[in-house]
């Protein structure tokens, strides 16, 4: 019985330490420096894009790219990629040239070996979507973390809607 308590408690702590060394902690940042003013920005989408999943590890919104930014995606975007059986990803839905987002929270994640910052957006026409909120990670740039600035959406993906 002795044995049995003892491998019990061995399996627990080495679950804990596990678990510890792979949590992800999620911050909503919106209103600290530099992020304050992202929420609520519109964007227009200047290419057209697939909504996708990884199916090797699941993320809270579906995300946004092309093959520019995920090489595993196709090529050209398709709406008949749309289910298809591709390898490392789920091509969930297609967002075109003209369909409009706005940001809607401001993200970071932090694990013991990278922190992240993302923009959630979501599509206008969100009662008509499926997926209308989804995760721009793939469609940023990133480089301004290193300074300390927030990341930003790439031009080649989507422009700020001008309000006039």
């Amino acid at each position: 019985m002795k044995w049995f308590l003892a491998t019990l408690a061995a399996v627990l702590v080495a679950a804990f330490v596990y678990l510890q060394m792979h949590a992800v902690k999620t911050t909503y940042v919106n209103g600290l420096p530099p992020y304050t003013t992202l929420p609520g920005l519109e964007y227009i989408v200047e290419r057209d894009c697939y909504v996708f999943k990884f199916k090797d590890h699941n993320t809270d919104w579906p995300l946004l790219g092309t093959q520019d930014s995920v090489p595993d995606l196709p090529a050209e975007v398709l709406a008949s990629n749309v289910g298809a059986d591709f390898p490392k990803v789920r091509i969930l839905d297609v967002i075109h040239v003209g369909d409009h987002f706005r940001i809607a929270s401001v993200r970071r994640d932090e694990s013991r070996t990278a922190t992240t910052v993302t923009f959630e957006v979501l599509l206008q026409d969100e009662a008509s979507r499926k997926y209308p909120r989804l995760d721009a990670y793939w469609i940023m740039d990133h480089s301004p973390e290193k300074t300390g600035a927030a990341p930003r959406i790439l031009g080649a993906f989507a422009v700020p809607q001008r309000k006039d």
